[in-house]
């Protein structure tokens, strides 16, 4: 059993990543495993947990985290009337396959890999936060047969590999077809839960060497319950920030933010 010098370094870097990820979850709309998984990265690493598992750990923990708060975020729309369940019903089906197929591959390939795919879809992510604009349209209405089931599977394939719920591929993609921002919002919460069940169920049977302790598989417990209880505590605050004051220029910063956490993981793969 690890000693108190282990883990209250690491009781207090969870702390810190859970209260973070709350705060900009509720303050800029943004999906936690955007943020948890370079904060669980970086701070498992530091505390010496850099294994050749260690993003697979990362990942599959966020995901943990993701079925909890998408339960819950979509419950909270659905009261408002807000969830497009057409959508959800139309798209279930693919986004629990490719998320399956995604976690298959995710737990086969290397860290490295791993993190070259996070920090690649995570800079376009950061750029689009910074450079879209509400106004661009690919469609007047959703896509048909063939084309929704391709975008749901990528959707859900990268968003397995990425240790993300959806919302991050899923907002942008749904009012670039011409769906209010907030309807988006709402429908998008309901992806998470339909990524992160399989896909965890496949990565608690993933063996992992040198997993932070008290891991089952690639989900790390501590991390999953921390994350859970703070992200509940500071969300609301982050969502009182948002009605308090303009979010726009902090979300814009926080995307220069992201973008340079992708550089730095990819300055990583490349070993510079």
């Amino acid at each position: 059993m690890p000693d108190l010098s282990t883990l209250l370094p690491m009781l207090a870097a969870l702390l810190v990543i859970g209260a973070f990820a709350g705060v900009i979850g509720g303050l800029l709309g943004v999906g936690g495993g955007i943020v948890l998984v370079p904060a669980f990265f970086y701070a498992f690493g530091t505390l010496g947990y850099a294994g050749p598992q260690l993003m697979q750990v990362c990942v599959a923990t966020s995901l943990a985290t993701i079925i909890v708060t998408s339960l819950r975020s979509v419950a909270a729309h659905n009261r408002k009337g807000a969830v497009d369940w057409q959508v959800l019903k139309e798209w279930g089906p693919i986004l629990v396959i490719a998320a399956a197929i995604g976690t298959f591959i995710a737990s086969r390939v290397s860290s490295a890999t791993l993190q070259a795919v996070f920090g690649l879809l995570a800079g376009l992510a950061g750029l689009w936060m910074a450079f879209g604009r509400d106004s661009w349209r690919l469609g007047a209405a959703m896509p048909r047969q063939p084309m929704r089931s391709a975008l749901a599977g990528a959707v859900g394939f990268f968003s397995a590999m990425m240790g993300i719920g959806g919302g991050t591929f899923g907002v942008p993609l749904m009012t670039l077809y011409g769906m209010p921002i907030h309807r988006a919002v709402a429908t998008a919460s309901g992806f998470g839960v339909l990524i992160a069940v399989p896909s965890v169920l496949g990565f608690l049977l993933l063996p992992v060497t040198d997993a932070p302790p008290y891991s089952v598989g690639a989900v790390n417990l501590p991390a999953f319950l921390v994350v859970i209880g703070t992200t509940f505590l500071t969300t609301p605050l982050g969502v009182r920030l948002a009605h308090a004051m303009n979010p726009r220029p902090l979300k814009r910063a926080f995307a220069v933010f992201l973008t340079l956490v992708a550089l730095n993981m990819l300055r990583k793969v490349l070993g510079w």
